[in-house]
């Protein structure tokens, strides 16, 4: 394994944390917390190794440009730009969310976690589209 391979190990830890935040969200929405949690301990494992693997091959590679223009621009950039804001805004998100929940508050949990599973799902899909375009559909 290489400091190459990062950006695909991410996306797939990013899309392990999508299929357990939706997961999470059915079993939560059925009121079937004993599958909610085990499903949400998932997703916040594969989220915090996209992290690290995240800052570590940016750390070493840096920043790559897309270079790309036209219609693929108009999808790519707004796509980029708000998975990006919002990246920024999901940890602390996460952990605000999570601090209730060792304090068996479950109902400041649930109303921070009506923003917070939105906003983390939405994060991890478009990490995970923004790695295809850039390293598998439309690369520079």
């Amino acid at each position: 394994m290489s400091i190459r391979d990062l950006p695909a190990i991410n996306a797939s830890l990013n899309a392990v944390s999508t299929v357990f935040i939706a997961m999470g969200w059915f079993w939560i929405r059925r009121n079937i917390w004993q599958r909610h949690v085990p499903c949400m301990i998932v997703a916040l494992i594969a989220s915090t190794g996209f992290l690290i693997g995240y800052i570590t091959y940016h750390a070493y590679a840096g920043e790559k440009s897309s270079g790309y223009s036209g219609l693929i621009a108009w999808i790519y950039f707004p796509m980029l730009i708000t998975h990006v804001l919002l990246a920024f805004v999901t940890l602390p998100l996460v952990i605000v969310t999570l601090v209730p929940v060792f304090q068996r508050r479950w109902d400041k949990h649930r109303r921070l976690g009506r923003w917070t599973m939105p906003i983390w799902l939405y994060v991890s899909v478009t990490g995970v589209l923004v790695y295809f375009m850039l390293y598998q559909w439309f690369p520079p």
